[in-house]
């Protein structure tokens, strides 16, 4: 039975409504600064916490709630001896805790804020009521979000505010401090390692300046979603987002999401992102069967399409543009899992649930930076740990937590290694091969002409491999194309057998010990070649 309540919450949200409830069910309400204060306001009765412990809040508020009339009124167990060790010291127990935060993770989300303002919102006196509360609840009910106070109070009405229910409080209130000082360890551990230059990964092994990764990796995220399965049936499988971190997608309409599909949506919906004129996606196993520009998004669609139609059954499609009526008329026929767009027209809405009940409409959305959650990262798990890297599309100097997109790749950066430079035309493909080649899985090759992929050779264990299977789709459709790998060629072969297909100039990394071997073989078959110094490989 709860007859002490203690009140100290940021976020009012839903207090005097639950207050108001609690004291009709004569409950005895401790309240500590602004929050006896919007109860006071609202004409409740409410004791401070400074009538409570006998000691006024001190250092502009940082001490009120750490007294021993406080904690021990909560960390007492229903034993006759807490209870009488309590009584010896006129400390009457605490039944109930509601306590929300500092907002630590709103706070530093705003990249300008000082470091001192940043530090000024680490709650330390409600963690541990919380903690103490949780510690305690075979006795205690914690509650730690406004979300809760309903569900408070209905097992209150009801008599089934029991073991169970307050153990399960407890643990929603651990979870909540362990978020919330992973948050915290996150952005610490990002300053710290911004203004130590002596960490020994700051450069590479070029003397090129790296972004700074922290020493220690703090993560938390709340599950979204169980799944059917993983990625066979026998895999057990969940949908988690980072805590703080706003929602990438949104199913508007269609059968639940599966892992698959949310492996493939989330390598779909980045590759038209990269690109301002209207571009289209049609992606399987994370891979595009077609990608390509045109002044619609429907242009767009068809040009993509052409590429691989066979292999487009199944697919994913993602574009950077509204998907309206006349888009979804044009897909037709072609059976697709899922539509990823930034919005839809009411119409397209309507005819897809018509024509495609089965296809999962998504609205996609950039995600902000929390830099308390590791966005703008590639996470992938090892037996005893896990890798951690920048993903491919940041700038080097890009800090850890912080999304930064690299800008946009200018052609004068990127060194012409044969004797014939590109053609106008040519080196406007090939910057476009060059945004398609780093969303394919190693060994990469794509073909590209006018703005779109004629043939796409991906994850072959060999780079001329992968150039005959990007060849053999593109058939004549090669003859005049460009062509970007994600890695060096090793050899010539790979230009060699681009060259007997048709292509007319390459984009590569370069750094091979053969480049000049390769650049010879460019320059004997009549080659244009651009050098970006830069990789792509995609394990």
């Amino acid at each position: 039975m709860i007859r002490r309540a203690l009140l100290s919450v940021w976020d009012k949200s839903g207090l005097v409504d639950l207050a108001t409830e609690l004291a009709a069910a004569g409950v005895a309400l401790i309240a500590s600064g602004g929050t006896a204060r919007a109860l006071a306001d609202a004409g409740l009765t409410v004791q401070e916490i400074t009538d409570l412990t006998g000691f006024p809040e001190i250092l502009g508020g940082r001490v009120k709630t750490l007294h021993p009339h406080v904690h021990g009124a909560l960390l007492a167990r229903g034993t006759d001896a807490h209870l009488g060790e309590l009584a010896e010291h006129g400390i009457a127990p605490v039944d109930l805790v509601v306590c929300n935060l500092y907002p630590f993770t709103q706070t530093v989300a705003d990249p300008s804020v000082s470091e001192l303002d940043a530090i000024e919102q680490i709650d330390i006196g409600g963690v541990t009521l919380l903690r103490a509360a949780a510690k305690n609840a075979e006795r205690v009910t914690v509650v730690c979000e406004p979300a809760g106070y309903p569900e408070l109070l209905e097992r209150m009405r009801a008599g089934t505010l029991d073991r169970g229910a307050r153990r399960r409080l407890a643990l929603a209130a651990f979870q909540h401090t362990a978020a919330y000082d992973a948050a915290i360890a996150t952005w610490l551990g990002s300053r710290v390692a911004d203004d130590d230059a002596t960490l020994p990964d700051t450069t590479d092994t070029t003397g090129t300046a790296q972004a700074r990764l922290p020493a220690s990796l703090h993560l938390a995220a709340d599950r979204v979603q169980t799944l059917r399965y993983g990625e066979n049936p026998h895999q057990q499988a969940a949908w988690y987002r980072w805590r703080g971190a706003s929602p990438a997608f949104e199913l508007l309409q269609g059968k639940a999401l599966s892992y698959n599909n949310l492996v493939d949506l989330s390598a779909a919906w980045q590759m038209p992102q990269d690109l301002d004129r209207p571009c289209v996606a049609i992606v399987k196993h994370t891979n595009p069967c077609g990608m390509a520009v045109g002044a619609t998004a429907v242009e767009a669609f068809d040009r993509a399409l052409a590429c691989d139609p066979v292999s487009a059954f199944g697919s994913i499609i993602a574009t950077n543009r509204e998907v309206d009526e006349a888009f979804v008329t044009r897909v037709g026929k072609l059976f697709v899992e899922v539509i990823v767009a930034p919005s839809f027209t009411a119409e397209a809405q309507a005819l897809l649930a018509k024509k495609k009940r089965n296809c999962r409409v998504v609205l996609g959305r950039a995600v902000s930076p929390t830099r308390v959650a590791p966005t703008g990262v590639v996470l992938r798990s090892l037996p005893d740990g896990v890798l951690v890297q920048t993903d491919d599309g940041e700038a080097p100097e890009a800090s850890f937590l912080g999304r930064r997109r690299a800008p946009t790749e200018d052609f004068a950066g990127w060194r012409v290694a044969t004797q014939r430079g590109p053609s106008a035309q040519e080196a406007e493909d090939l910057a476009f091969a060059w945004s398609v080649v780093k969303h394919i899985k190693s060994n990469a090759v794509v073909l590209c002409a006018g703005g779109a992929t004629v043939g796409v050779g991906a994850g072959q264990t060999s780079r001329v491999g992968a150039v005959d299977i990007a060849a053999r789709l593109a058939g004549e459709r090669a003859r005049g194309s460009v062509l970007a790998s994600d890695a060096f060629f090793p050899f010539a072969d790979g230009l060699e057998a681009a060259a007997a297909a048709g292509v007319t100039a390459v984009i590569q990394p370069g750094g091979s010990k053969r480049d000049a071997e390769v650049v010879a073989a460019a320059d004997r078959l009549g080659l244009a070649m651009f050098m970006t110094g830069t990789r792509h490989f995609r394990h």
